[in-house]
């Protein structure tokens, strides 16, 4: 099977980077969330990014229009996904939620259809399981902004079609994408990875070893990494990592895979990351930012 069609349920941060990665890939795709404001918010940060790429020289306004002729909206799940050929679920990180959409998805797409879920670390299989297509669905994990990053990590459920995953990896290929293979195991790859860093960063912190900058300074000059570790954090978002965290434990019962302390802290005090301004870093108005005193 040849996906034509694909629909994005959520038009969020990761949902709607992920149908413009689509539309600008050629796919006919179909933004879908619960209320008209939402699809209306993600397509118009959509048709906003593209027109940014107009302003700088790297996209034609024909190509634009051509683009976002591609892009349909709707708050009718049942008419979202009639024609989809691959449906990705980007709502929030909620396993019920997630298995409760499949359940409907599994009774309104197409008997071909592959259905897709974003997650960053809960089980694919435990999702899969809420359908009665196990062997056609698939972890399709982007990166923030999906638009633009190039990985995907394809997360292969337990009972998953080799014929899913191939037409997954080719699909994503097609999206521009760098697509990798891995067992649904807790926090797949990079997550798995980046779980131990941010925890002992997190804990040198709170140790006095060296402040959040320093660390981060080490971690950029001495390693070679682009951001260092409560940069990272920072752009993930506290939130985030702890509902990661706390899934992976939940599997693992390792000690080492335990949220640190200070995350459950920063998030108390109202600290998130980026995403409000304040994490290991407070981020100015300016676009500057300047280091936060944790203690």
């Amino acid at each position: 099977m040849e996906v034509k069609n694909i629909t994005v349920l959520g038009a969020g941060t990761m949902g709607h980077g992920i149908a413009q990665a689509a539309v600008q890939a050629g796919f006919d795709a179909v933004l879908y969330d619960i209320s008209a404001e939402f699809v209306e918010k993600g397509a118009a940060r959509i048709k906003k990014s593209l027109a940014k790429r107009v302003e700088k020289g790297k996209l034609a306004q024909d190509q634009m229009e051509a683009i976002l002729g591609r892009l349909k909206t709707s708050t009718n799940l049942a008419e979202a996904v009639k024609n989809a050929d691959f449906v990705v679920e980007a709502v929030p990180e909620n396993l019920d939620l997630k298995k409760k959409i499949f359940a409907e998805l599994d009774k309104l797409c197409k008997p071909e259809t592959i259905l897709a879920t974003n997650t960053s670390v809960l089980s694919v299989t435990a999702v899969a399981g809420a359908t009665s297509r196990k062997d056609q669905v698939v972890g399709t994990h982007f990166f923030n902004p999906a638009a633009v990053m190039k990985l995907v990590e394809i997360i292969c459920p337990v009972g998953a079609a080799d014929k899913t995953v191939e037409i997954a990896m080719d699909t994503m290929k097609r999206l521009g994408k760098t697509p990798i293979k891995v067992k649904d195991t807790p926090g797949f790859i990079v997550n798995r990875l980046l779980g131990p860093l941010y925890m002992t960063a997190a804990q040198m912190v709170l140790d006095g070893t060296a402040t959040a900058e320093d660390i981060d300074t080490a971690m950029k000059l001495g390693a070679g990494h682009p951001m260092g570790p409560c940069e990272l954090a920072d752009f993930g978002g506290f939130d985030v990592i702890q509902m990661a965290q706390d899934s992976v434990f939940e599997y693992t019962h390792s000690e080492a895979d335990k949220l640190n302390i200070l995350y459950r802290k920063m998030i108390e005090a109202g600290r998130l990351g980026f995403k409000n301004g304040k994490g290991f870093y407070d981020y100015l108005p300016d676009g500057t930012k300047k280091p936060f005193k944790v203690f």
